[in-house]
């Protein structure tokens, strides 16, 4: 788990904080899978919107809280938590009802959220090159010599690798985009994942068996980030597209991931418009 330690934390007004605090973006994928998991447990938090869209996560103020710059943040009476997933494993030991996670199956669950997180980056390149497609670099030069700078950059006590692939993620989008190679292969390997989700989905309700656990909401998710990308899902996974077009009806879930106010169709001919090629196009599905 990754709580941070005292010397991580700049910002130390945080460390006061009593409750539940929750630092979070209302389109990151991140903190919709904690917002999720709080509504399914019912456990009231305080709200700290913070603007990827204007890079308030890239300031020091935020860094001081999260070295790696990345949301959601949890602070529960003072002590910060950092990680979505170690966040929701945490959150499962204080508030165990109603449970998320099957009992005698914790190692088991949070080795599958690892496997589950070790795509981000690939999820984060099929985003931003089908979904949010910028003009221009991703981060602006100020934004990440701003990320670069600040913070403690150390978490729990020592110096932090992920912040560094983050900044070299940033600094290769800047000069290179995302290219149809990159798009292409990180596309298949969601093809792959979802393919044996669809194998255990064909018989049973939920990736765990007959009851929604936090693999559910993850894999959710996904989905969802990856169908506003123009991944067919009931063409290529009819039994992953059922199973999400259930969750997604669910009041806990439709609030945190809403209704695009575009058709299928007309998303389809913004982003051929946008990037000149739609993900079906470049993944060659």
């Amino acid at each position: 788990m990754v709580q941070l330690v005292d010397s991580d934390i700049k910002t130390r007004e945080v460390l006061g904080w009593k409750g539940l605090h929750v630092l979070h973006f209302t389109g990151s994928s991140c903190s919709q899978k904690l917002r999720i998991f709080l509504n399914l447990k019912k456990v009231p938090w305080q709200s700290h919107p913070i603007d990827l869209a204007h890079y308030e996560n890239m300031q020091p103020w935020f860094l001081g809280i999260n070295p790696r710059g990345l949301v959601p943040v949890l602070v529960h009476d003072g002590a910060v938590h950092i990680e979505s997933n170690d966040i929701i494993q945490y959150l499962e030991k204080q508030f165990p009802m109603p449970k998320l996670i099957p009992a005698g199956h914790e190692n088991e669950v949070a080795a599958l959220l690892k496997h589950e997180d070790d795509l981000h980056l690939d999820l984060r390149t099929l985003s931003f090159r089908f979904v949010f497609a910028p003009s221009g670099p991703p981060k602006p030069a100020a934004a990440l010599e701003s990320y670069m700078k600040s913070g403690a950059g150390t978490v729990q006590g020592a110096k932090d690798r992920e912040k560094q692939v983050q900044i070299a993620f940033w600094q290769r989008a800047a000069k290179d985009g995302f290219s149809d190679e990159r798009a292409r292969a990180s596309a298949l390997k969601f093809r792959t994942e979802f393919a044996a989700l669809d194998e255990t989905l064909a018989k049973q309700a939920y990736l765990m068996g007959n009851d929604l656990t936090v693999l559910d909401i993850a894999w959710f998710i996904y989905e969802h980030r990856l169908t506003l990308a123009g991944y067919p899902f009931a063409r290529l996974h009819p039994h992953v597209h059922s199973w999400a077009e259930k969750l997604r009806a669910g009041p806990e879930f439709a609030r945190e991931v809403g209704q695009s106010r575009h058709s299928p169709e007309q998303l389809d001919t913004i982003r051929h418009t946008q990037v000149g090629k739609t993900l079906e196009m470049v993944a060659g599905f």
